[in-house]
Order: C-alpha cells, then structure tokens, then sequence
C-alpha cells in the first residue's frame, strides 16, 4: 500500500528576540519514500524523533541507520543530511530551538564532541512532549512560549538520563566518579541549611562508610571536613561583603546554627576569629588573608 505523505507545523505565537532559550516550532510528518533534505545547514537547534520506519542520517563525522525511536539532533552551522527509506520511509516529529543558553542544555544532555544521537525505550516521553509543543502553539496563547521550554526541558531530561548511561556503561566516568560529584554537588546546594552528613548519605542511597571512603578516595578528604571548609569558605564571603551582618547571622547563613561553634571552627581554620577578619580585610582590603587550608 502506498504510504500517503503527509506534513504539519506549528510556530511561536510568541517571539523573544534576546530570549536566552526559545522554542522555535514543532512539527510532525509522514515521509514519503527515500525523501531526502540537504545536505544543508541550519541556524537553529533541530532534534528528530523517529516515530516508525527507517532511514539514514549523516552528520559531518558520522552516517547513522535509524528507526522507531531514535532521535538525531542538528546542531546548528554543521553541514546535514537525512534520507528515508526506500520501502519504510519514516515517520516523525521534530522541534527546534535556539538562544544563547541552547548549548548549554544540549552539553548537559550529553549531545557534545559530535554526539548527534539517541535511542529511546518504550514509554519515551520525547514524541508526546514534541506533540504537547504543538498543540500549545496551535492554542496561540501568550502562554505557549513558557508551556513549550518546560516540554523542552522534559525532553532533555530523558535524553541526559539515557546519554549519561551511555557514559556509565562505556566507563568514561566511573560510578564511583559520578557518586562524589552528587556529595559535592548535594554539599554546594544544601551548605546554608543545618544538613549533616548522615541526611546526604540517606537523600543518595548509600551507606555513610561507603560514601566516605570513596569521597575521601577521590578527594582527599572526608565529606565532613569538605562541607565544614565549604561552609567556612562562604562564611568569609559574607564577612567581606556584608558587615551589616552579625557573627550568629553569618553563622546562621552557612547552616552553622551554634555561633561559638563556628567561631571555634573559623579560628581554628582561618587562624583568626570572625571578627578580627573582617576587621583586617576592611582595614586592608587588597589582602583577603586566606585561610590555613
């Protein structure tokens, strides 16, 4: 049976000019056999989510066969091409976006060094997002600008889950790597508030032995003198930069609750008291006098 081709898509109601993230347009169609585009470039962000049938991708590095549920991502200034099957041509839905934050979701989902490609499991919530950019395009409310980077954000969180499994399993970055970057970022995010170590081993699922062997392992110290150092570190950008601000206040600030147990700590640290520093760093300003680690 001949497949009957088919073509739609939806724009921006809304346009941002200087907008750091932008969805662009969405956009779905039926192929017909051995449709080819390009080789071309584009100016903008364009991923392709393969909804049935196959075909091939070719990027500046590499030639991709793809089928239901790969994705292929264009980024924008490399030359592309992508041709559909001759006997099962494809099936898909794209989007494409821009602005000066577009790279940097695309680097955190894993599509760098070349990396064009996806392959999604069943239950993807990639082709209904795409689908959802859509129909809030079509709706043309003021609204769909916003509606459409949370569905962009969805999508990217997925291909970031998938693409950083690739990493894991290929051992670019070990399990052990990844787990210490989770404690440091979990330490940097949660340092203000009266965590403890035994609350962040609970948030990541580990035993607290375990989390500091591997954390000491991988940076020399342990995950109680990192958090206290990180702590003790903010606590003296405050003191520089905000003197109206109380000792207990700055205590308080860095999740340090007990105002003479972070001066015990500040001291013993920094070699000097709260107060004395940031009576020596007005004094002197062009001297930060850091601290004895």
């Amino acid at each position: 049976m001949a497949v009957q081709e088919s073509y739609s898509v939806a724009s921006n109601p809304v346009y941002h000019d200087k907008s750091p993230l932008h969805v662009l347009f969405a956009g779905e169609s039926q192929t017909k056999p051995l449709h080819i585009v390009g080789p071309k470039i584009y100016d903008y962000y364009l991923l392709h989510y393969v909804e049935s049938g196959k075909g091939l991708f070719r990027s500046e590095e590499h030639t991709y066969e793809l089928g239901k549920g790969s994705c292929f991502l264009i980024h924008p200034g490399r030359l592309v091409s992508y041709a559909s099957d001759a006997n099962e041509p494809w099936r898909y839905r794209w989007t494409a976006f821009s602005g000066s934050e577009a790279q940097a979701l695309v680097d955190s989902a894993g599509f760098s060094g070349g990396h064009s490609v996806l392959f999604t499991s069943s239950g993807s919530l990639i082709p209904s997002s795409i689908n959802r950019i859509a129909d809030a395009f079509y709706s043309k409310k003021e609204s769909a600008d916003m509606a459409a980077l949370g569905y962009l954000y969805l999508i990217f969180s997925e291909a970031r889950e998938i693409l950083t499994s690739e990493i894991r399993l290929t051992g670019t970055e070990s399990q052990v790597q990844r787990t210490v970057k989770q404690m440091i970022h979990y330490m940097s995010a949660q340092y203000a508030h009266p965590v403890s170590i035994e609350q962040m081993c609970e948030s990541l699922g580990y035993n607290r032995a375990y989390l500091s062997r591997i954390f000491k392992k991988e940076t020399g110290m342990s995950p109680v003198t990192y958090l206290l150092k990180l702590r003790i570190d903010k606590s003296r950008q405050l003191l520089r930069e905000r003197p109206e601000l109380s000792i207990e206040q700055v205590a308080a600030s860095v999740g340090l609750t007990d105002p003479l147990y972070f001066s015990r700590q500040f001291k013993r640290l920094c070699g000097q008291s709260p107060s004395h520093y940031r009576t020596l760093v007005a004094s002197t300003p062009s001297s930060l006098h850091d601290c004895l680690y």
